[in-house]
């Protein structure tokens, strides 16, 4: 058994696995992921390949003579389309090409005479790792599946490093355990035929921007068709977050067209300025053949709710924690009234929009244009023009901009100006950190530095909007594997890589713009979503709830500091936090961030109590 894993979820929705080669020390090295529950697939000599859970719909398969597939997550592929894949493969680099015109979210996973490919999502909703295990090359979709047979704890660094906020790229990527490597999104894990060697191969690229909205929208629309319609072509009941934004509201209709039955959920907010409602039922009214369940405002969980009985083993920390009664609190009732997978609207936000830094970049290429934008952006957002014009003038290299945030990690929080024009929000450390987690993450960010890394796209728009997402789809990934042990597993289609793909070939200054509330949504959703549905022109926030939920549950927060794991590896002053917590409403919590503080001491406790046997 792998105890650090058992209360992985074994709903729907909740695979989980390793991949080994076609080789005998390895299978020798599969005895290792057995356990209660655990399933194997085997490759034509009938060594283990895949070795995990997953439910049966979650899996296709195919076997000609030498070569394997395996496709694990939600795509229209059939048995009978991956054997003819199967049949025509010489080469494993003929998958990049194919595996861009599939619709969904999965896992691929392929072995061809020997040679090994694993991959996830260029979203990085779907995540690979691997380990050099006993000398085997040992590759798994999450990296606590590894960390046990590696035997060591979690690197005291990385901790550190999640203690930035925010934790900026590479440093948010790599895994906290010593000895197992993370694959970025958009590369495939490549295992030799000796089982031993591996290397990153590059499969996806963003596309270039340049469609109009005009011609873009359409693409858009059938891309999110094709995405809700993979998960409803089954029929049955499925569920939907419905808001009253844009994003699940679009969902909504594009399931209501599907041979589904849909129930949409929507919780109001306790704001009494908050609209959601009334832009829910709006949206609702224009649905008849939909159950629309409305929950009690009041008895919608806080943020920071029940953070002392989260006990979901994950392989990082996340903020997520900090929602985590909120989003799982409706699902079970969604369960019971049929559901067999919850689509939500997250990542219209980070797909459909974009970032504001493309118009550094433009106020080079196209200056007029993009000073009359800038001027409708100040306006909006209260960017003071001077921080509007350093930020333009600024043109350090991300590794330069890196390596300077290390000596500025207990500065103020930055001004909102700087990181929507520039590389992003420079990391910040605040009162409650030590000096030692200090030296830790300033060491992390100046050694990025120093090997040179690079950002995302040179062009700092598309940088920001594929860090955003990355971070974005870390986040749910959690929350996907905590719905999948709550029974329910919940389904993403903004999320799916040809719909981001979509998105991102349509001209940002087009995407982003002072005058629209996303056009590209608005544009690609006409004729689907009614006209009147689509007049909405913000979003709610939940600023209201953060604030109650600090004020309600600081009696837990006081306890989360007692006895702090983070205290114990010298990372963090434990009066100071315990401090605050008696004072939810002191000043140095508006001018400082709790959250991923939280993040790595819940984080901490439930590693620590999975791996000693208590639940």
């Amino acid at each position: 058994m792998t105890p650090l894993h058992e209360s992985a979820g074994t709903g729907p929705g909740g695979a989980s696995f390793t991949v080994l080669s076609d080789r005998a020390d390895a299978a020798a090295v599969a005895r290792s992921f057995h356990r209660t529950g655990t399933r194997v697939l085997e490759h034509a000599s009938g060594r283990p390949w895949l070795v995990g859970r997953w439910s049966d719909h979650e899996l296709v398969t195919a076997r000609v003579r030498t070569t394997s597939l395996a496709l694990i997550g939600t795509s229209p592929v059939d048995s009978r389309e991956l054997d003819r894949l199967a049949a025509r493969l010489r080469d494993l680099a003929e998958l990049d090409t194919w595996v861009r015109s599939v619709p969904g979210s999965f896992h691929l996973v392929a072995s061809l005479d020997g040679r090994l490919r694993v991959q996830g999502t260029a979203s990085g909703l779907r995540l690979v790792f691997h380990a050099a295990v006993r000398g085997v090359r040992v590759a798994a979709t999450r990296a606590d599946l590894l960390a046990p047979l590696l035997g060591g704890p979690p690197d005291p660094k990385e901790v550190a490093v999640r203690l930035l906020w925010p934790t900026p790229h590479p440093l948010s990527e790599r895994p906290l355990w010593p000895g197992i490597t993370a694959v970025p999104p958009d590369e495939a894990l490549l295992v030799g035929q000796d089982g031993r060697t591996a290397r990153h191969s590059r499969w996806w690229t963003p596309p270039e921007p340049v469609r109009t909205l005009a011609a873009g929208a359409p693409r858009v629309r059938e891309a999110l068709v094709r995405a809700v319609e993979v998960r409803t072509r089954s029929g049955g009941v499925v569920s939907c977050d419905l808001s009253g934004g844009l994003d699940s509201t679009s969902v909504c209709f594009l399931a209501d067209r599907s041979p589904a039955r849909v129930v949409a959920s929507t919780w109001p907010g306790r704001d009494p300025a908050d609209t959601d409602l009334q832009w829910a039922r709006h949206a609702a009214a224009w649905l008849p053949d939909v159950e629309h369940v409305v929950w009690d405002a009041d008895a919608s969980p806080l943020v920071y709710t029940d953070l002392l009985g989260i006990d979901d083993v994950l392989d990082e920390p996340t903020i997520g924690v900090m929602d985590r009664s909120r989003v799982l609190r409706h699902l079970p009732d969604m369960a019971e009234r049929g559901s067999r997978i919850h689509l939500t609207g997250i990542g219209g936000d980070h797909v459909a929009w974009c970032s504001e830094a493309y118009y550094h970049r433009l106020a080079r290429t196209r200056p007029l244009f993009a000073l009359r934008q800038l001027r409708g952006f100040r306006a909006l957002w209260q960017w003071p023009l001077g921080g509007v014009l350093r930020a333009l003038a600024d043109c350090r290299p991300y590794r330069t901009w890196l390596r300077d945030s290390a000596g500025r990690l207990r500065g103020p929080l930055p001004g909102t100006v700087g990181a929507g024009l520039g590389w992003g929000m420079p990391p910040r450390l605040f009162g409650w950190v030590t000096p030692e987690a200090e030296r830790l993450a300033r060491l992390a960010l100046r050694e990025a530095a120093a090997e040179g890394c690079r950002p995302l796209h040179p062009d700092r728009g598309l940088h920001g909007d594929l860090e955003q997402l990355r971070s974005c789809a870390r986040i749910i990934r959690q929350w996907d594997h905590m719905a999948a042990r709550a029974g329910l597993p919940m389904g993403h289609p903004f999320l799916d890589d040809r719909v981001l793909e979509e998105c991102f070939a349509v001209r940002p200054e087009e995407r982003v713009t002072p005058w629209a509330y996303k056009p590209l949504l608005t544009s690609a959703m006409r004729g689907i979503v009614p006209e009147a549905c689509l007049r909405r022109s913000n979003k709610a926030t939940a600023a209201m709830d953060a604030a109650d939920g600090l004020r309600e549950h600081r009696a837990d927060l006081a306890a989360l500091w007692e006895d702090s794991r983070l205290e114990q590896l010298g990372l963090v002053d434990g009066r100071v936090l315990r401090s605050l917590a008696r004072r939810p409403a002191t000043p140095e919590l508006r001018d400082a961030v709790l959250y991923s503080t939280i993040a790595a001491e819940v984080w901490l406790r439930a590693l620590e109590r999975t791996a000693s046997g208590r639940r």
